[in-house]
């Protein structure tokens, strides 16, 4: 295999290939994740669950970030980053295949075991694509080209819902309907709710062939490997006497504001639809909500590569960023006005909430080259915990419902949004210059 590593002088078309290639990487990822805004209600219903149990769906598919991470990241060492992406997408497709016998017989956790090898499948890619297009360039243009990924991600979080709304649930509307209302009952209701899961066999069986389709594309593809290993001088440097990681403070810092920023993401996208539920819109209407938060996201990225470096430098906007997202989060928790907005009738702070997908769209991008930074041989451990800390999107959600059950008020469970975001702005602001974990003398 070759390993030759990349620069900025590297021949540009061989750079072009990558990101280009990477892009689609990233596209599928987001196609396959922020579907979930959407299985999380439809499993409720199909399946009968109550919201803390609906929201496993995150929990199995990326908790598998955490148990796979550092899995992965051995695997990624023998596999290097080109060969490792194809068995990411090889995972993802028996994942999604799991969905055809889990529908036929309706076994949810099934369909969660699906969701987890799904997720282990993400994690390879995680652990290859982040650090690949970091490095692929200059480390203060690197949030730039995370910014173009996002735009990919996003764009396909976008269409996801939408398009399984579509194949889905609009064969099944008048179903779907009647059993909202709760006017089935016993036999009935059973044929009805077996009816509704068999409409994710066909969708699935052609997604898990898509995946292994691009799996072999990526394989024999033109794709450059990378090997952040080879060190350069500046970098051997700041990696001599080094042993571990964990000597590294703003990665392990990085990593603990990774965690709560995708969760504080992904409570922002994977509850909207429940929200606007309990604010009487029904499932087929609320479907477009996630949309409108993923919409503000790919604004903030299309900013993020306008702005970034040209006009304001990564550094500073992570810092707007973090604190934008505080500020809107205040907004969730505490505004309680009724406002009729789209011809959607609802509380204003489901609309903050949309609106937290704008500053999310730089934290990730931010996030990050600070944290990756210097790291030389130890760039691919390093990428793995920082793709370990994606549980954050397994175990913030299930924060926030348990919270929200307790409490009996999906708004008051946004309340898990404010220590997230606080954190991430003293990051912005302090944690991310620490090198050492003893004070200078």
């Amino acid at each position: 295999m070759n390993n030759r590593p990349l620069s900025p002088s590297s021949d540009r078309r061989n750079v072009f290939i990558g990101i280009a290639i990477i892009g689609l990487v990233f596209f599928i990822m987001g196609f396959v994740s922020w579907v979930n805004s959407i299985l999380i209600p439809f499993f409720k219903i199909a399946c009968e669950l109550t919201t803390f149990q609906s929201y496993f769906v995150t929990l199995a598919f990326y908790i598998a970030y955490l148990v796979m991470s550092i899995p992965v990241a051995y695997m990624l060492k023998r596999t290097g980053y080109k060969r490792g992406m194809t068995y990411g997408f090889m995972f993802m497709a028996l994942g999604a295949a799991l969905f055809v016998p889990a529908s036929i017989v309706r076994a949810y956790w099934i369909f969660l075991l699906g969701l987890f090898t799904m997720g282990t499948g993400l994690a390879v890619l995680q652990g290859a694509a982040n650090p690949y297009i970091t490095i692929i360039g200059p480390i203060d243009t690197a949030a730039r080209r995370i910014s173009i990924m996002g735009v990919c991600n996003k764009f396909a979080g976008i269409i996801s819902p939408l398009i399984f709304s579509a194949v889905v649930l609009g064969k099944s509307k008048a179903i779907l309907e009647q059993i909202e209302k709760g006017t089935l009952e016993g036999s009935a209701k059973e044929q009805a709710l077996t009816q509704l899961l068999d409409g994710v066999t066909i969708p699935y069986a052609v997604l898990a062939l898509m995946l292994i389709a691009i799996g072999i594309f990526i394989f024999y593809s033109k794709l450059p490997d990378i090997n952040p290993e080879n060190e350069d001088e500046a970098t051997s440097r700041a990696t001599h006497g080094k042993t571990s990681v964990f000597q590294f403070p703003y990665l392990v810092l990085g990593v603990i504001a990774l965690f709560f920023h995708v969760g504080s993401q992904v409570i922002a996208i994977d509850t909207i639809i429940n929200y606007a539920g309990s604010m009487g819109i029904n499932l087929i209407d609320a479907k477009v909500f996630p949309s409108f938060t993923l919409g503000a996201t790919l604004i903030g990225y299309l900013l993020g590569i306008c702005l970034i470096p040209r006009v304001i430098s990564q550094k500073n906007a992570l810092i707007v960023c973090t604190v934008t997202g505080l500020l809107l989060s205040l907004g969730v928790v505490f505004t309680d006005v009724n406002v009729n907005i789209l011809g959607h009738e609802s509380k204003l702070s489901i609309w903050l909430l949309a609106a937290l997908g704008f500053p999310n769209s730089l934290i990730y991008a931010g996030i990050w080259p600070h944290a990756i930074r210097g790291l030389g041989r130890f760039t691919k451990i390093a990428s793995s915990l920082l793709v370990m800390a994606l549980c954050g999107n397994a175990i913030m959600p299930q924060i926030y419902a348990y919270v929200a059950d307790e409490s009996h008020n999906l708004q008051a469970g946004y309340c898990v949004l404010l220590p997230c975001f606080v954190y991430l702005v003293w990051y912005a602001i302090w944690g991310y210059r620490i090198t050492t974990w003893t004070r200078e003398k």
